[in-house]
């Protein structure tokens, strides 16, 4: 008699998983960030507390409803979900607030499945992928400027995206270290491009305590296709974005509320029909 041993792919990604890589890179990323003004702390904290007291007083919030939510914020903490609950949730507020003001290209959710230090592939090159990596072939580039139209040479354009099936590297078994993640840096002509293929639609973890809300709720778990991008040049303003694709699906229900009409792609077929491609150019404020 023999047993069969299921050999584990992207597929079987679960969000527990996920959501320990997630805060692992998070408490890295942590590590960096400066001291908090407690005077601060006093007044954000103050204002949240009192913006969910009003809450529980407008809708008369009963015992077993309190008691559900304190068991689940105790499970959002067991499965390690944290940064994928607020970076699904909030995070597109903060960037809102944080980018109201500047000039340039829109930003966007950074998200939870940023790594830092993907390779640098020059100003072009074609993202880490697999020989046989499904999907339709992408050709994205474009030309990183200053406000005033000033090619910037020698900017780095980080990114990052899921695959054919909606799964990221780092964050789903079996995918190579850097599966679709590549940087980039411009020539002196500001100009970079990336062969790739277009990423899909997919669905954020939601076999955990993010997803116990959203079933609850009646919500959909799912994204629409983008792709992830970090641009970075000196004496300007690092961008954070995301880019959609027109016509995709969920461009108007996003979970994460993070899609933005500025940020909609159009890519053309290939004149040799092997793909598709499309350009996006950025522009960087002053910093």
């Amino acid at each position: 008699m023999t047993t069969e041993t299921h050999q584990l792919d992207e597929t079987d990604a679960k969000a527990a998983v996920t959501g320990a890589d997630a805060t692992r890179y998070f408490k890295e990323k942590e590590k960096s960030g400066g001291a908090v003004d407690p005077e601060r702390v006093s007044t954000v904290a103050g204002a949240a507390l009192k913006a969910l007291h009003d809450v529980i007083r407008e809708h008369d919030v009963t015992y077993d409803e309190y008691d559900a939510l304190k068991a689940w914020l105790i499970r959002v903490g067991e499965d390690g979900e944290w940064p994928l609950f607020l970076d699904v949730f909030v995070e597109h507020v903060v960037e809102e607030t944080v980018n109201k003001e500047r000039n340039g290209t829109k930003g966007s959710i950074e998200g939870p499945f940023y790594v830092p230090g993907s390779p640098n592939l020059g100003a072009e090159g074609t993202l880490p992928q697999r020989d046989d990596e499904p999907g339709t072939p992408l050709d994205f580039g474009g030309v990183v400027e200053s406000e005033d139209g000033t090619p910037l040479a020698g900017a780095v354009v980080e990114l990052w995206h899921a695959d054919d099936l909606g799964f990221y590297s780092q964050f789903a078994p079996a995918l190579p270290e850097w599966n679709l993640r590549g940087s980039f840096t411009t020539g002196e002509d500001g100009r970079f491009l990336a062969h790739t293929v277009q990423p899909a639609p997919y669905q954020i973890p939601h076999d955990g305590a993010t997803g116990a809300l959203i079933a609850a709720a009646g919500w959909h778990a799912w994204r629409p296709a983008h792709l992830h991008l970090k641009v970075t040049a000196q004496d300007h303003q690092t961008i954070t974005t995301q880019l959609y694709f027109e016509g995709g699906e969920y461009l108007d229900s996003d979970i994460a509320s993070a899609t933005k009409p500025e940020l909609i792609l159009a890519p053309t077929p290939k004149a040799d029909e092997t793909g598709v491609e499309v350009t996006y150019d950025f522009t960087l404020a002053k910093a």
